[in-house]
């Protein structure tokens, strides 16, 4: 599914009073099943930009458009409720921390995903992409006696547990060391093209991001934060 955001804009107001703006992009898209990194630096505006295109967030105004011209969803206009079917339906997540629910095995884990769509849940799929991140061994494992890099894959399966037509990872690999990093960018990539999704990296690292087909500079993007001569 493509993505086109039109017009974004993102502010909020300071403890003093002042309105600090955080997103100001003309215009950014991501075709169908393509693969993107989106490089920026901390404080950026970068985890409030996946919160827009999630549909955790609304912009304060502009589109962010699912989908081609005469079936696009603009997920901006829809009610809460109706994001949070729609992210259900259509979008996984990939956090920088894995936030699974310590209480449950990594099967459950990746069922749980399956929870907020309406489908039944598919129990052998699951099962197939924790084997397919190396983890068909640790099925029943609770994530105390997982590794975190272990941990991290199983977040990985879990966003892909609906099939998304969207994949956003917000800094997957910022909390592991350089081989646990690249093992669960590849498992990502992997899962992506497996099932057709599209999937839009965010990093501050280069030597990940470049890995991706695409790379584009979030500072590049957005105007907000620019002085006058940048």
């Amino acid at each position: 599914m493509s993505i086109e955001l039109d017009h974004v804009r993102k502010q909020y107001a300071a403890p003093d009073g002042t309105v600090v703006p955080v997103i100001d992009i003309d215009s950014f898209s991501i075709g169908d099943a393509e693969q993107v990194a989106l490089i920026g630096t901390s404080g950026s505006g970068k985890t409030t930009l996946l919160h827009m295109i999630a549909g955790i967030l609304t912009p304060d105004s502009g589109s962010i458009r699912f989908g081609a011209n005469g079936s696009a969803v603009d997920v901006a206009k829809l009610s809460e409720a109706q994001r949070d079917v729609f992210r259900g339906q259509n979008i996984g997540y990939i956090f920088q921390t894995h936030h699974l629910l310590p209480g449950f095995t990594a099967l459950e884990n990746v069922q749980l995903g399956m929870s907020f769509t309406g489908r039944a849940h598919d129990p052998e799929w699951a099962k197939h992409l924790l084997t397919e991140v190396g983890l068909g061994d640790r099925l029943h494992y609770r994530p105390q006696k997982l590794s975190v890099g272990q941990q991290q894959r199983v977040a990985a399966a879990r966003a892909l547990a609906n099939r998304p037509k969207l994949v956003l990872a917000d800094e997957p690999t910022g909390a592991l060391d350089t081989t646990n990093a690249q093992q669960v960018l590849d498992l990502i990539r992997k899962l992506c093209s497996e099932v057709g999704s599209s999937l839009l990296l965010v990093s501050h690292d280069l030597n990940i991001a470049k890995q991706l087909p695409r790379v584009v500079t979030l500072s590049e993007l957005n105007r907000a934060g620019r002085t006058p001569s940048s």
